[in-house]
């Protein structure tokens, strides 16, 4: 069997992507829920080994490698000051939590004012079923 040389990188690609990165730990979930300062309904639903934060519905973010991202929006751009990183490979920008953890003002801020900016998902219509 001849493998071409495309095929070996995306192959060698793909492995070491998996090598340099591990699965979320439900303790740092529960953790992060915990420090999220939010009034509505604020829940986690496991994706692939990893995390997506839901505030009523909305997708607020991710929990990628036991790291919290933000879906940025102009003012949670606005509010946080730090660095902004890729949740998973070739991923948009998202606004990374660090040390925010730990300000619980400064991240209640930053989520409610994303929550708002943020749109509702949009319906699922129902299909007909054709004969």
């Amino acid at each position: 069997m001849k493998t071409n040389r495309n095929e070996v990188q995306v192959i060698l690609f793909n492995f070491t992507t998996q090598i340099n990165r591990m699965a979320s730990t439900e303790d740092f979930k529960d953790y992060v829920l915990d420090q999220i300062p939010f009034d509505g309904m604020l829940s986690a639903r496991k994706m692939f080994g990893e995390y997506c934060i839901y505030a009523n519905h909305k997708v607020l973010g991710l929990i990628t490698n036991n790291q919290l991202y933000i879906k940025p929006t102009p003012v949670g751009l606005k509010l946080h000051q730090g660095a902004l990183g890729k949740p998973f490979p070739r991923a948009k920008d998202y606004i990374l939590i660090e040390d925010e953890l730990e300000n619980p003002d400064l991240l209640e801020e930053l989520i409610n004012e994303s929550y708002k900016a943020l749109p509702f998902p949009k319906s699922k219509k129902n299909k007909e079923v054709k004969d």
